[in-house]
């Protein structure tokens, strides 16, 4: 089944930070807006709209400001609609916008944490995981002779790498008093019977940050293990769900890729939740906290699990080498990838398989969502569609996701979350995986429900109502919610 979206496009969607003002070619590609603005309206200078992609604005031109409306929109506006307002507040402590735009809104000012141009904070000095940042060449440049000195082209401002996520570094720790919730989490579990509700009310929305103060905070004052308590007192996938939340995003991604790759098999879709799209500093705080777990590298039990070329090109995802999002994208650059892109697959029998993951997995989602645009405007085909038909099994399903999250990353989880539930049955590990994935990032949570209403006509939270019940259900819809 194609991934192309429903006709109208979706909104364009941006990295962590935005390329400096001026670092575009004057005739290349428009600097993406971000993430969540409504596509501006005409068609892009050079290309006819495709299908499935949204049209890109002029360059130096500004975002729109209103947002999507709620029903069929007259002609020529977007058909997104609007997603209501959660009226939750968070914690008086959470670093976290109390309120969320809706699905194709622009991100409101001041988001978590604040810093200069909505940026998360790099790590200080010293802190894990030490890391040389060099400057990326720019995308399609000509490559220096081997020992060279990198290229300085004239006027270019250096490629700034993307910080890791919030999470991803354990020395960053929310300076907050948890010590009121830790003793919540205590009287809940001390004695006859738990107080479920007390658990999901305090664990529900608690940050990336906040988590290890907290777990810290637990041990300090009542000299007990909070993951452990919630281990022996919760059991099912309501215990499941917790304990992904205890470990935090680093953690439990880490608990993840062990789990996909222990034992006989591989879930290679597991693998995937947590490997693709994800930046090189993401990738390099994965694979360190995995080393200091079990004291073994990420890449040997990936070559010790997988074979052939899905090893390879799992590989390739963990070399981190993608290029950063603040990269520019020249429109040289997406023509030869797109021309190289066609030949190894619909312009010849056979797949040059290798050839295609080796472009998608160096590629930001900026120019991975350029690529598919320009695929589809000059052969009249979509990027997606070409994957589905030239491979199969899991690279196929890989090679997908690379598409989707550079195309839309709302819609891509919101699809994932879609598949959980859809046939016989729930996959409900999988489910909890990729709803507490999707909560950390309240923002972006919210774009994801505005996403799924699009596309499926109904609301997220009531399709996981219809699927799941009991401490269970109440406690993924508080974390959507």
């Amino acid at each position: 089944m194609s991934y192309p979206p429903p006709q109208g496009g979706y909104p364009p969607q941006g990295g962590y930070q935005q390329p400096p003002p001026g670092q575009y070619p004057p005739q290349g590609y428009p600097p993406h807006q971000g993430y969540g603005a409504p596509p501006p309206q005409g068609p892009p200078q050079g290309y006819g709209q495709p299908q499935g992609y949204p049209p890109q604005g002029q360059y130096g031109q500004p975002p729109q400001q209103h947002g999507y409306p709620p029903q069929a929109p007259p002609q020529g506006h977007s058909p997104y609609p609007q997603q209501q307002q959660q009226s939750y507040p968070p914690p008086s402590h959470s670093p976290y916008p109390q309120g969320q735009p809706p699905y194709g809104a622009p991100p409101p000012q001041g988001q978590y944490p604040p810093q200069p141009q909505g940026q998360y904070p790099p790590p200080h000095q010293g802190q894990y995981p030490p890391q040389q940042h060099h400057q990326q060449p720019p995308y399609g440049a000509p490559q220096a002779p081997y020992g060279a000195p990198p290229p300085q082209p004239y006027g270019a401002p250096p490629t700034m790498p993307t910080p890791p996520s919030p999470g991803y570094d354990p020395n960053q720790l929310a300076h907050v008093d948890m010590s009121g919730a830790a003793d919540a989490l205590r009287k809940a579990m001390k004695g006859f019977g738990t107080d479920e509700s007390t658990l999901i009310r305090v664990l529900a929305h608690m940050t990336p940050l906040e988590i290890p103060t907290l777990k810290q905070t637990y041990n300090q004052r009542h000299h007990r293990s909070l993951e452990s308590d919630i281990e022996s007192e919760c059991s099912g996938y309501f215990g499941f769900a917790l304990l992904a939340i205890l470990r935090g995003p680093l953690q439990h991604d880490v608990w993840c890729l062990n789990d996909a790759l222990k034992g006989a098999g591989t879930k290679e879709s597991l693998l995937d939740d947590v490997l693709i799209g994800r930046s090189n500093a993401d990738i390099r705080a994965i694979k360190s906290a995995y080393q200091q777990k079990y004291r073994r590298s990420l890449e040997s039990d990936v070559k010790a699990d997988l074979s052939a070329k899905t090893e390879r090109m799992y590989l390739m995802i963990l070399a981190a080498t993608r290029q950063e999002e603040s990269a520019p994208v020249y429109p040289q650059a997406v023509d030869a990838d797109v021309s190289e892109l066609h030949r190894a697959t619909e312009a010849k029998t056979g797949t040059e398989q290798l050839t295609v993951c080796s472009i998608l997995t160096n590629r930001s989602d900026g120019q991975i969502r350029a690529i598919a645009q320009a695929y589809e405007h000059k052969y009249r085909r979509a990027l997606e569609s070409v994957i589905r038909s030239e491979f199969a099994g899991h690279m196929e399903d890989a090679l997908v996701r690379m598409v989707r999250s550079g195309a839309d990353k709302a819609m891509r989880d919101a699809i994932g979350l879609e598949d959980c539930m859809s046939g016989p049955g729930t996959k409900d590990e999988r489910l909890v995986h990729r709803v507490v994935a999707v909560h950390w990032d309240r923002q972006h949570a919210a774009q994801v429900k505005g996403a799924y209403k699009h596309r499926y006509k109904k609301d997220l939270i009531s399709r996981i109502r219809g699927e799941t019940s009991g401490d269970y259900e109440k406690l993924l819809v508080a974390m959507l919610e």
